[in-house]
Parts: structure tokens; sequence; C-alpha cells
């Protein structure tokens, strides 16, 4: 049984700067950036549990999961059903960790 993925608005935006950036300074592998999001999320839609906990004060449940020829990690959390909340997508270069919202799961 597959698990419900939802992306979130603020990780949809993430996603959506992420991907032009990575349409106008990659021209050598330019579905890349596409392939590796579209596996990841499948990934997350038939194994919720695969990316790494990450210990949060106020967000339980979050996971990130990293997608490496990409170099991005995606930060997500996992409802008691399975279901899958995409919060963030984030950069590894990047020191610190994304400020992170949860916002309730739709029905």
């Amino acid at each position: 049984m597959s698990a419900r993925l939802r992306v979130g608005a603020v990780a949809d935006r993430q996603i959506q700067d992420a991907g032009d950036w990575w349409l106008r300074n990659r021209p050598k592998a330019p579905l890349a950036f596409t392939e590796d999001l579209e596996s990841a999320f499948d990934l997350l839609e038939t194994v919720p549990g695969a990316g790494e906990p990450v210990p949060h004060r106020t967000i339980s449940r979050l996971r990130r999961l990293l997608i490496a020829r990409i170099r991005y990690f995606l930060y997500y959390t996992v409802d008691e059903d399975g279901n899958v909340e995409v919060l963030a997508l984030w950069h590894t270069s990047r020191r610190r960790p994304p400020s992170l919202t949860r916002s309730p799961m739709e029905p």
C-alpha cells in the first residue's frame, strides 16, 4: 500500500525555485533535478520511513531524505497512517537547517 504524499506550500516554492535554478545553471544534466526529485517522492510514497529521523522541538516524526546526486535534503513528516508531508527542500551546502513549520494534513 502506498502512502499519500503532500507537498506543503513552502516546500513547493523551494522546489520551483531550485528547479528553475537547476535548468539555468546545469545544462549538462538538465533533467537530473526533476528525475531525482520524482524518484525521491516515489520512494517516500512506498517507504515513508526511508529518511533519517531529525530531532525537532515542535515537529514530531520529522525526517530528512538525502537526494545525493543533486545534493538536496527533503525534510518531511509522516503521520500515524503513513502519509507524508514534505516541509522543505534544502541544499546540503547550507550550514543551518531550514526553519520548519508544519501545516495540518488535509483529510
